[in-house]
């Protein structure tokens, strides 16, 4: 195992899933993976040592006094289920590296081969031309054929081609390397709404994750905000239409002053 990564419990797990997550478009995948985590009994079980992933490019000062480097932090916990169902690792990304992405997909995967995890999976947004009022739909892509013929069963969205930027898609490309079965959920997300934290595609994801998994949690919390950000989605394109008509347009009075001082 890599000598980035400190275990700091080593428990036994029951064919455990694993669920990786880092920042990306609308925050899906980070959105999915904290709220499962503050909604079940998750323990810590492990970090990535991120200073040879990271270069900290500054330093915070508080009253004139020059403080640690601060580093993204990578680190991973379990859930052992009570039930009949499979246990669960999470891994939690705080940022992307702008390189050695490839070794820490590969760090990730070492974890998830010391405990024997049976599936990865990742979570992302798929930019479409849906609308922020519409419920977003789910697409799914997997490591192998046999893994994507479950995805009739839940209703998910033909994926067809396309690229998954970033870590959560390249860890499946890593475990497709290495032998080990992935699969990635991607909710709908507006195209004009790329950079606003999106829950109603988290929602949409996590309602299907939680199915594959056999994991019942509340995700009412979820909805409610999910309710919230479509409303301020609604004010946000309310008041784009109205700079822009402003912008491109001019009042008629205006127009025919223009026009006057034309002819003379």
């Amino acid at each position: 195992m890599n000598e980035s990564i400190r275990l700091r419990a080593r428990p036994r797990l029951k064919t455990p899933n694993m669920l990786a997550a880092w920042p990306g478009v609308g925050n899906v995948a980070l959105i999915v993976a904290s709220y499962l985590q503050r909604k079940l009994a998750f323990k810590e079980l492990g970090e990535i040592e991120p200073s040879y992933f990271f270069d900290p490019v500054g330093v915070v000062v508080k009253d004139n006094v020059v403080e640690e480097p601060k580093f993204p932090q990578s680190k991973f916990y379990y859930w052992k289920n009570s039930g009949e169902g499979s246990d669960l690792i999470i891994f939690n990304g705080e940022d992307q590296p702008a390189a050695r992405g490839y070794e820490l997909a590969n760090c990730v995967l070492d974890v998830a081969e010391r405990f024997k995890v049976s599936r990865i999976f990742t979570c992302a947004a798929a930019m479409t031309r849906i609308h922020h009022s519409e419920t977003p739909g789910v697409l799914g892509v997997a490591t192998n054929p046999s893994a994507a013929d479950i995805f009739k069963k839940y209703d998910l969205i033909n994926a067809g081609n396309l690229q998954i930027a970033g870590l959560n898609g390249l860890l499946l490309g890593v475990a497709k390397e290495r032998e080990i079965e992935g699969i990635c959920l991607l909710g709908e997300v507006p195209v004009y709404a790329t950079r606003i934290q999106n829950p109603m595609a988290a929602l949409a994801v996590l309602e299907v994750l939680t199915t594959m998994l056999d994991v019942e949690i509340d995700l009412d919390e979820l909805a409610q905000l999910a309710v919230e950000a479509k409303l301020r989605m609604k004010q946000v394109a309310q008041q784009a239409m109205g700079e822009y008509i402003d912008y491109f347009t001019e009042p008629i009075w205006e127009s025919g002053e223009e026009e006057e001082n034309d002819e003379e």
